[in-house]
């Protein structure tokens, strides 16, 4: 009952899914929370490890100057399914990650979906063990495969799979194979099913190169009314600003409250959950709005779920329920910017951002108040 009392109260996150494909299941498994965010955006990427993707689609032409469409969603993709961004490491500065990332022990074990028996390469060099083959680093390479196209990205003349840079490199070299063009759909999802052969991967890593494509736009602004320009740029304004469950209001950030379902407090946080975000952006344009995302979606004319997310306009509110068609049951509300995208504090751990309205799940429809 306590449970229900908290997600009345204030705005409230979904559970966090397991973004971490089965082949390369960590030996530490997945986090839980720990900030692992399931909408696509840079905000979910840590920034060494965003900075590091950025810097091998600049270095990439270098070793395969064929290569056409490189660009850092795509990495950024692979790196989610593979080692979600080696969220819970320690980045250095140089890229070097710690503690590092090993994949199961492929031993034909079946653990990580593995059947096949491969041998060491590598006499442990980079898995740390002669007595089998780990995939390694952010982009889970196998050591032999690391041989072939590992590459110096930082100028310490060591390709290592553990550092960021030198890891995102090796990616972006193994992705653009001869010289593919990436920004034709079929060699992009040729390109990752040769990473692995799976079209389920295939499918989920497209999904987020998709989602972090369309998080990396920013709204177009230049015909929006006055008071729906308001309201966005407000909401913009604040992206980068920390999550706080129960946090955020007319005036702004402020510190929320003890606890979300998943046990994270905002109290300690000055930030907004995305009911605190709504009310803020909205009091600019002189709207106001009550404190919860269910009661929100009983403002202004509702916008049906079944008419799909292109009846959207920028400006209005976009609802995500755990039950669909019952507003009661509404756990989640952002601001609908255009092309596909909505300003969103998303969950404990996150920030501020742009996210794709598909980023959330349970859409429950919209709301327009301007």
């Amino acid at each position: 009952m306590l449970t229900l009392l908290m997600f009345a109260a204030v705005c409230c996150a979904a559970p966090v899914g397991n973004a971490i494909s089965a082949y390369v299941a960590l030996k530490t498994g997945a986090q839980e929370d720990g900030g692992i965010a399931e909408g696509g955006s840079a905000a979910d990427i840590p920034a060494r490890m965003l900075t590091a993707y950025k810097k091998a689609v600049q270095q990439v032409g270098k070793y395969v100057p064929k290569c056409q469409g490189m660009r850092w969603p795509i990495l950024a993709g692979i790196a989610k399914a593979e080692s979600n961004h080696a969220i819970g490491r320690n980045i250095a500065d140089n890229g070097d990650i710690r503690p590092k990332i090993y994949g199961v022990l492929l031993n034909g074990s079946g653990q990580g979906g593995n059947t096949t028996i491969l041998p060491d390469t590598d006499g442990g060099k980079w898995d740390g063990t002669a007595n089998g083959e780990h995939a390694v680093g952010p982009f889970q390479f196998l050591p032999s495969t690391w041989e072939s196209i590992g590459k110096d990205a930082g100028g310490d003349t060591t390709a290592d799979p553990h550092n960021a840079d030198d890891a995102a490199l090796g990616a972006a070299i193994y992705l653009c194979g001869n010289g593919r063009d990436l920004t034709k759909r079929s060699q992009l999802k040729a390109a990752i099913l040769q990473y692995n052969h799976s079209d389920e991967y295939a499918a989920n890593v497209l999904s987020w190169i998709d989602q972090y494509t369309q998080a990396a736009k920013d709204p177009d602004l230049k015909n929006a009314p006055g008071k729906v320009r308001t309201v966005i740029e407000a909401a913009l304004s604040q992206r980068g600003v920390p999550y706080s469950w129960g946090g955020g209001n007319t005036k702004g950030p402020s510190t929320g409250i003890c606890c979300s379902p998943s046990g994270k407090s905002g109290a300690s946080v000055k930030g907004f959950d995305c009911s605190g975000l709504t009310l803020y952006a909205y009091t600019k344009a002189g709207i106001s709005l009550p404190r919860t995302a269910a009661a929100q979606a009983g403002v202004g004319q509702r916008i049906p779920a079944s008419l799909g997310t292109g009846a959207l306009k920028p400006g209005d509110l976009v609802f995500y329920a755990y039950a669909p068609g019952r507003d009661s049951m509404i756990y989640h509300v952002g601001i609908y910017a255009g092309s596909g995208q909505m300003i969103n504090a998303a969950r404990p751990g996150t920030v501020v951002r742009l996210d794709s309205v598909n980023a959330m799940s349970g859409y429950a429809g919209g709301a327009r108040l301007l």
